[in-house]
C-alpha cells in the first residue's frame, strides 16, 4: 500500500471518531480522487447506526471531492432498516447526498431525484428538487405536504419555486383526495398547505374561477383561505354567500382563525354592515345580564368597531 493509500485508509478509519472525524474529512477532500473509491467502500460496506456523523461525514467528503456519481451510487443501493432509530440516522445520511447532488443541476442528475422519489422522500431530496425550480417537481413536493414530517421542507421548495407553480398549486388546492365526499385527513392537510402557500404568492383574479368552488368547502379553514384570496374577485352572490358563512363562523370557527374572519367581513362590509347592524340592535336589546355574557355580541361589536376604523 502506497503512503497515499495508507494515508487515505487512515484517515476513513478515523471518520469514525466524533472527536477527529470532522478533520478526517477535510483532509479527504485535499487527497484527491483516490480519496473516493475507500469513502465509497466506506458507505456501502459500512453498518448504519444511531450515531451516524461519521457516515455524514463521508457524505461530505465525497461531496467536497465532486464525486457525483459515488454519490449517486449510494444513493441508489438503498436497503431496508429494521431498527427506527439507525434507519433516521441514516435518512439523515441519504439526505445530505441527495441536497449535495444540487450542485450539478444537469437534466440526468434531476431525473435521478425524480426517481428517487418514487422510491421514497428525503428532507435533501426535497431541497436539492427545490434548487433545479422545475415544475415537474411539483406533484413530488405536494405529496410531501401530506406528511407532518416532510412538510416543512416540502413548503420552503415550493415557496422557492415561485409563482410559476401558482396553476399547479390551483389545481391541487381544489383536487381533494380520493374524492369529496371522502378526502383523506392527509389531503386535506395537504390543500390547507397549498391555500396559505397561494396566499403568500398573493391574490390573482385569472385563479378565481377555479378557487371560487372552495366557498363551498365543508372544512372551514378551506373556505375562510379560499375567500381571503377572493374577496376583491368575488361576483355579488359570491360575497353575499361568503357573508352568510363566515357570520355563522364568527364565533364557531377555531380560535386560529376569527381574525382572518373578522378581517374578511371587514373588507365585506357593504354586504356584512346590515346584517351586523340588525344583529347588534336585537342583541342590544337584552337584559343587561344576558348582554354581560353574549359573547356573540361582543364579536359582532368588535366587526362593527373595525369597520368604523376604517371609515
Amino acid at each position: 500500500m502506497t503512503g497515499a493509500k495508507a494515508e487515505i485508509a487512515r484517515l476513513v478509519t478515523d471518520l469514525e471518531s466524533l472527536v477527529s472525524g470532522e478533520e478526517a474529512c477535510a483532509r479527504l477532500i485535499c487527497l484527491g480522487q483516490e480519496a473516493v473509491e475507500p469513502l465509497l467502500r466506506f458507505l456501502l460496506e459500512g453498518k448504519p447506526s444511531g450515531v451516524f456523523q461519521p457516515r455524514m461525514w463521508a457524505v461530505q467528503a465525497l461531496a467536497g471531492l465532486g464525486a457525483r456519481e459515488a454519490l449517486i451510487e449510494y444513493l441508489d443501493r438503498d436497503r431496508p432498516i429494521a431498527d427506527p432509530q439507525v434507519r433516521l440516522g441514516e435518512e439523515a445520511v441519504q439526505s445530505e447526498a441527495a441536497r449535495a447532488l444540487a450542485a450539478w443541476p444537469t437534466e440526468d442528475v434531476y431525473r435521478f431525484l425524480i426517481e428517487q422519489s418514487g422510491r421514497r422522500l428525503l428532507i435533501g431530496l426535497i431541497e436539492a428538487l427545490a434548487e433545479f425550480r422545475r415544475p415537474e417537481s411539483v406533484p413530488v413536493l405536494e405529496r410531501a405536504l401530506e406528511d407532518d414530517y416532510y412538510r416543512p421542507a416540502a413548503e420552503k421548495a415550493l415557496e422557492k419555486m415561485g409563482s410559476g407553480i401558482r396553476e399547479s398549486l390551483v389545481s391541487a388546492a381544489v383536487s381533494p383526495r380520493p374524492d369529496a365526499a371522502n378526502e383523506a385527513p392527509s389531503s386535506l392537510r395537504r390543500r390547507r398547505a397549498v391555500l396559505a402557500l397561494l396566499g403568500k404568492m398573493g391574490s390573482e383574479p385569472s385563479s378565481w374561477p377555479a378557487l371560487s368552488g372552495l366557498l363551498e368547502d365543508g372544512d372551514e379553514e378551506v373556505f375562510v383561505a379560499a375567500a381571503k384570496m377572493g374577496a376583491a374577485f368575488a361576483g355579488p352572490a359570491e360575497r353575499a354567500a361568503m357573508v352568510e358563512r363566515l357570520l355563522k363562523l364568527l364565533t364557531e370557527a377555531p380560535w386560529y382563525l376569527r381574525e382572518d374572519i373578522v378581517g374578511l367581513l371587514t373588507v365585506l362590509k357593504a354586504e356584512a354592515e346590515p346584517a351586523i347592524d340588525e344583529e347588534i340592535g336585537r342583541r342590544t336589546a337584552q337584559p343587561e345580564s344576558l348582554r354581560a355574557v353574549d359573547k356573540r355580541l361582543w364579536a359582532l361589536q368588535k366587526v362593527k368597531r373595525k369597520m368604523s376604523d376604517l371609515g
